[in-house]
């Protein structure tokens, strides 16, 4: 009831439409209970006076009240729809809002397909209990309520035997929901693995066919797609025996009904009328309790979602936007970190008290081997993670002080993993500047020597990247990436290792390009391409998580140590291998 009550508070700004729906489903509830009466009254009028004239007026009635049953019954169903569709589109929204501003430590642990089963497939599960569940609740209620009354009115003892059988119902209700909670929160994990295994596979469809394992990948597939058949079989076995059952449930009142009540209309205490408006009461009463199964599926099923759904929007993101954050504007380009030291899973340190301060528009180049803290930097910089200890200043304003917006507009990172969203090669260089024109755009794509390229193009900039760019090779990626970022004009700028897959004249455009656009601009560049790093201001060797050397190449070189040793070794290779440019530190 936790998680219902939870989900709920989402439908409390459509208590308007909430009302008319409950309006319409007590005024259907009304004529229809309106109808045994006026055939059972005609029934006693007829046999017992003859008279005919009542039959008109009572044919009348009754087809008066079935009209008004179904403008009703219209209401109720339009206005509970139009409540499940808000009620979802802003739990959809909400869901998605969250897993936006969440930071990078959630999604490092998230799997993708899990997150799209949630804000898709649960979703949808939970608009149906907003839609039917919820107030198919309210109409057995209020049905029950009025069908007894009415019948313990009309003769206490024949209701006695009607609603002896309603605990015996309501237990089974019980059980079946206690049954199938579990068995649809195993189903909805399960379509999320399966998501996954589906996002996985068709994602990496090149690695899959290039390693011939196909073969595999559909075992894998049909191992988890039979896993969610089997419990979604179980949930269907639990409700194909519990439908039956309610309707044999409800069927045995009506054989005591005609049982017991034939006797007192053969002995006179009870007319034919009453049996027949006993008989079609409970009828009426019967089409809820035989969608109790249906609803305590829509229940079970509600719960399960709805603590998914709840686990994504109570998630905390270490990153926080404090109150109080000021804007960070008119940025000079200083950067500190004053010892900084963080940990992505609290146990293995990556950096260790890292100290160094770059002024305004210096070149900072970033060395070391793998997992040595290169882009853990880069990303700490960003704020898409908070330090552990120390604290990093952007002219001496700690960056947890300012707002994400602004730090983000000015440190911008051009990532090593270039991604690319299917639209116009136009909208994906513009996608951090919208209102850039289309004179900006054209100048930032020179700059990153992507204007000829995009020219030859039939369509141009009009021109459609597909999927995570996949039309495009990977230095034109890089290229458009390194545009979009400069169309932001930050005044601080990561380059993480971003001409890695570009051959050597494209390499040399762009360091042209780049060597114009960096000036007065504070720079931190991942990279092993000798030319940049020997004309960086600071040179940063990491290893261990720990600073192990700093300064300018021709002081690095004097010192005879790691930087020399790397030089000498990768370095000084031939700078037009690609093999030499992949495999180097």
């Amino acid at each position: 009831m936790k998680t219902l009550l939870r989900l709920m508070v989402f439908a409390q700004k459509y208590w308007r439409w909430l009302l008319l729906a409950l309006i319409c489903l007590f005024a259907s509830t009304a004529f229809s209970l309106t109808i045994p009466r006026m055939l059972g009254e005609g029934v006693d009028t007829v046999l017992g006076s003859g008279e005919r004239s009542f039959l008109w007026l009572a044919a009348g009635i009754v087809l008066g009240a079935s009209a008004l049953r179904g403008v009703s019954e219209y209401g109720n169903r339009y206005f509970r729809e139009v409540v499940s569709q808000k009620t979802s589109y802003d739990i959809r929204n909400a869901l998605y809002d969250r897993l936006q501003h969440l930071s990078f430590a959630y999604h490092d642990q998230a799997q993708t397909g899990q997150l799209m089963s949630r804000a898709t497939i649960d979703v949808e599960v939970v608009r149906m209990f907003f839609g039917w569940g919820l107030l198919g609740v309210v109409e057995t209620f209020v049905l029950f309520v009025a069908v007894s009354y009415i019948l313990v009115s009309m003769n206490w003892q024949l209701a006695l035997f009607t609603l002896a059988f309603m605990p015996a119902i309501g237990w089974r209700t019980i059980v079946v929901s206690g049954h199938l909670r579990p068995i649809w929160l195993k189903v909805q994990q399960l379509m999320g693995i399966l998501g996954t295994t589906l996002e996985e596979s068709l994602t990496g469809i090149r690695v899959v066919k290039g390693f011939s394992r196909q073969k595999e990948e559909s075992q894998k597939f049909s191992t988890d797609a039979t896993a969610l058949y089997d419990q979604q079989i179980n949930a269907a076995r639990l409700r194909a025996f519990n439908m039956p059952l309610m309707v044999f449930l409800i069927t045995l009142p009506m054989v005591l009904i005609l049982w017991y009540g034939g006797r007192h209309v053969i002995a006179g205490s009870l007319t034919i009328g009453n049996l027949i408006q006993f008989i079609m009461y409970l009828g009426i009463l019967a089409m809820p309790i035989r969608r109790l199964g249906m609803i305590v599926n829509i229940f079970s099923r509600a719960v399960s979602a709805g603590q998914r759904i709840l686990e994504i929007l109570d998630a905390q993101s270490p990153v926080q936007e404090k109150r109080n954050a000021i804007e960070l504007d008119s940025v000079r380009g200083q950067v500190s970190f004053e010892d900084v030291s963080f940990s992505y899973n609290s146990r293995t340190p990556v950096l260790k008290k890292i100290n160094f301060s770059v002024q305004p528009g210096e070149l900072v180049a970033l060395l070391g081997v793998l997992g040595s803290g290169k882009s853990t930097i880069a990303h700490l910089l960003c704020r898409f993670y908070d330090v552990n200890s120390g604290r990093i200043t952007i002219d001496g304003i700690d960056i947890r002080d300012v707002t994400l917006a602004s730090l983000r507009k000015n440190v911008v990172a051009v990532q090593q993993d270039i991604f690319l969203f299917s639209s116009t090669i136009r909208s994906n260089i513009a996608y951090g500047a919208v209102n850039a024109d289309m004179e900006q755009i054209v100048a930032v794509a020179k700059a990153a020597h992507l204007h000829d390229f995009i020219q030859s193009l039939p369509a141009g900039y009009d021109t459609w990247v597909g999927e995570r760019g996949v039309t495009l090779s990977g230095g034109e990626k890089q290229r458009l990436a390194i545009a979009r970022t400069l169309l932001i004009n930050p005044r601080v700028l990561i380059l993480d290792d971003s001409t890695s897959s570009v051959d050597a004249e494209t390499e040399h455009l762009i360091r042209q390009a780049l060597d114009r656009l960096i000036e007065g601009r504070t720079t931190f560049i991942i990279t092993h391409r000798l030319p940049i790093i020997k004309n960086a201001d600071l040179i940063l060797m990491l290893k261990d998580g720990k600073i192990v050397e700093r300064g300018k190449h021709s002081d690095l070189m004097a010192r005879n140590g790691l930087y020399q040793q790397i030089y000498q070794s990768q370095l000084s290779a031939p700078q037009g291998s690609g093999e030499n440019s992949q495999n180097s530190p």
